[in-house]
């Protein structure tokens, strides 16, 4: 498999190592926009609750008794205060609670996020750092920080410290997230994504072909 280094920044945005990134997870040189479309539709799908219900004719409260006789009062028939054209009656082929959940295979997962990696590094919205060893929890240290790194906008901290991780959570622009939940939804919300050298490498021995 091909291979290419990209650098390695510390917090102070000077480059200190390299890393050895292969080309078929980071370099692809068709994008495929229809399977990253599949991903993230398959990523929100499962994220619904599925939770929506009303109640049937069997479900409201009313009794079941006939309210007038079938024939000669000159009124339409009925037979139930809970029928469904009445109100506060029941509701017909209405939602149930269920999952949204499908079938989309681990391969094409692999695939669509190798394809999402590949659109931000085309765009130069990656950046590695050495690690994550930041001093501070402070979610001002880390605006700091990051501003060092040319990083602006919303961010994916992939890897992050715990302090780091604490200083992310006051930050709605800023998200946090061990390198293997990364996923094709998270890749393409934010602006600027930011591994820790051990990371990316861990994130590419699982998604590489």
């Amino acid at each position: 498999m091909a291979v290419f280094s990209h650098p390695v920044l510390n917090l102070d945005n000077k480059q200190v190592d390299t890393v050895e990134l292969m080309a078929e997870v980071f370099k692809l040189e068709e994008i495929n926009n229809h399977l990253i479309w599949e991903s993230v539709r398959h990523h929100l799908a499962r994220r619904r609750a599925g939770t929506a219900k009303t109640k049937d004719k069997s479900e409201v409260s009313g009794s079941g008794r006939k309210l007038w006789k079938q024939k000669g009062t000159g009124r339409a028939r009925v037979g139930s205060i809970r029928s469904i054209i009445w109100k506060g009656g029941g509701t017909a082929h209405g939602p149930n609670p269920r999952s949204f959940d499908y079938a989309f295979p681990k391969r094409a997962r692999r695939s669509a996020l190798r394809n999402a990696l590949s659109a931000k590094f085309a765009s130069g919205q990656v950046v590695v750092v050495e690690n994550w060893t930041v001093d501070s929890h402070k979610t001002k240290a880390l605006i700091a920080t990051l501003a060092k790194l040319g990083v602006a906008g919303s961010a994916l901290l992939v890897g992050t410290s715990d302090k780091a991780t604490l200083a992310a959570g006051n930050n709605p622009k800023l998200h946090t997230i061990e390198s293997l939940g990364v996923n094709v939804y998270d890749l393409l919300k934010f602006d600027q994504v930011v591994f820790s050298k051990e990371a990316i490498l861990a994130l590419q021995e699982v998604v590489k072909p």
